[in-house]
């Protein structure tokens, strides 16, 4: 693809321009120096790890023909023309949105913010609409799709150029829906710019990210920065059980709806009954059944069902595919042993998510059995949900070991000391420290009984560790499925 740069910074507001603009053809987009190819436009953002400013020189010795910038250089390349913004964050998606023919607004796109829940509600909002015939786009935390076609993800939302990118491809596909999950950091560090949202929707916000956003209310504001953008034809669709729901609609102008599992919504809905096999549920007065547990999962499929009825489908085959729909991988992902042994693998890896999934066990469970929990704590990240995830693990379970999770460049032996200092005197007896991953899977099978519940919390469907940064293959379910001969 080639675009003339002038036609691509017609939109935008310059505070100075070096060169002639209508004298280059751009082929690239990028913000990345590393990425920098011929014919590139390079954009230098000022990020929370480095400035894209000191990477200028790089990006023009590996073929930029354009420069987008916060900051001349003392000596600007003639060879080069040069755009200077008072603020470039934004500009990446803009000019991106731009160069690839403004593909969001030629597919409808929902985006899922929150702490838990994102990548869940993201992917089952796919498969639905894949299921009533639609071919659609996933952006997510595990993986990336195009219909049914699946693509490794590396971030929970992609930098704004390649985000451009994923969707252009999406409908050259022919994708007519894209679902996206939108991180709190993606919203802070404009990774959104330039996309026009159809709907969004708002899980809830609990402890997680104050190693990057610093304060709750900072996480707060920049999820609620999501909403405040929004087009007054989309929809805004929260949480209310969730106190932070009505937050997010504070200036918000587009049209405001709610789910909710305890209180009047636009779209509700109860348990009838449930096992470790699934739910019987109600919703909006319909009964359907789902091989879903946990309340926080009535939530989730409440929310993919709202979202669908708002993007126009009818509730009678909404909730037909509903009742199709299968758990992704390692969200509450249950492995039976022939002796009747449970390992259940989720991804909780906040204090919150823990308690739902442990709440989930303890009301399922039938008090015949015991609950170990092996649970862990990432490194390099925010320290303080360390001892609560220990506490919480001790609260709801019979036997507690507390392992390594992604210790990156941090001593496990040191995170699992922070965790241990959430542990209640009264548990410590049933509390034992692991640092190796696999002996702590290994050990809390081998003390478990027959119709013994075993939870592998923290990891879910990662199949690696990061140690002294190092990505090394770990896959809690080989290690679990080994362990249980299935």
């Amino acid at each position: 693809m080639k675009k003339n740069l002038n036609t691509l910074i017609d939109q935008l507001d310059l505070v100075q321009v070096i060169g002639d603009p209508a004298s280059q053809s751009i082929e690239q987009i990028t913000q990345d120096s590393r990425d920098v190819s011929e014919n590139a436009l390079f954009i230098a953002v000022k990020g929370t790890a480095s400035d894209g400013h000191q990477f200028i020189d790089q990006a023009i010795a590996s073929g930029a023909k354009a420069i987008i910038c916060e900051e001349l250089p003392d000596h600007p390349d003639e060879k080069v023309v040069w755009m200077v913004v008072k603020n470039s964050g934004p500009m990446v998606g803009l000019v991106a949105s731009h160069f690839y023919d403004h593909p969001s607004q030629k597919m409808k796109i929902v985006g899922v913010t929150g702490t838990n829940g994102k990548t869940t509600i993201a992917t089952l909002l796919h498969d639905l609409f894949q299921q009533m015939g639609y071919y659609s786009g996933l952006l997510s935390t595990i993986e990336n799709r195009i219909g049914e076609t699946k693509y490794n993800s590396t971030h929970t939302t992609p930098d704004p150029a390649h985000l451009q990118e994923w969707m252009h491809q999406m409908v050259e596909a022919g994708c007519s829906h894209c679902f996206m999950e939108v991180s709190s950091h993606a919203i802070d560090q404009h990774r959104i710019s330039g996309i026009d949202f159809d709907g969004a929707i708002f899980t809830n916000i609990t402890h997680d990210h104050l190693d990057y956003h610093k304060t709750f209310k900072n996480y707060i504001q920049a999820k609620k920065q999501f909403f405040d953008n929004l087009k007054s034809e989309a929809f805004a669709l929260t949480n209310k059980d969730d106190k932070n729901g009505e937050v997010m609609l504070q200036n918000c102008d587009a049209k405001k709806y709610a789910y909710s599992v305890r209180s009047q919504a636009n779209f509700k809905a109860s348990v009838i009954e449930q096992d470790l096999t699934g739910m019987q549920l109600v919703i909006d007065r319909n009964e359907l059944w789902t091989p879903f547990v946990g309340k926080f999962n009535v939530s989730n499929l409440l929310a993919v069902y709202g979202a669908a009825l708002l993007s126009g489908e009818k509730e009678e085959e909404v909730l037909s595919a509903l009742s199709k729909l299968k758990p992704i991988n390692g969200r509450l992902e249950t492995i039976r042993s022939n002796d009747g042994k449970v390992a259940i693998i989720d991804y909780a890896h906040t204090p919150d998510a823990l308690e739902n999934v442990l709440k989930t066990i303890d009301e399922i469970r039938t008090r015949n059995e015991q609950v170990i929990t092996v649970v862990g704590c990432g490194g390099n990240r925010d320290k303080t949900k360390r001892p609560e995830m220990a506490k919480i693990a001790s609260l709801y379970s019979d036997r507690v070991i507390l392992t390594s999770d992604n210790p990156r460049f941090e001593d496990p032996d040191l995170i699992i000391k922070d965790m241990k200092e959430g542990v209640p005197a009264a548990y410590t007896a049933k509390v034992l420290s692991i640092t190796n991953r696999e002996e702590a899977i290994r050990t809390s099978i081998a003390l478990s009984q027959p119709q013994d519940i075993i939870l592998i919390a923290g990891k879910g469907h990662e199949d690696y560790q990061i140690i002294q940064g190092e990505k090394i293959h770990f896959d809690d379910h080989e290690i679990v499925k080994k362990e249980l001969n299935v």
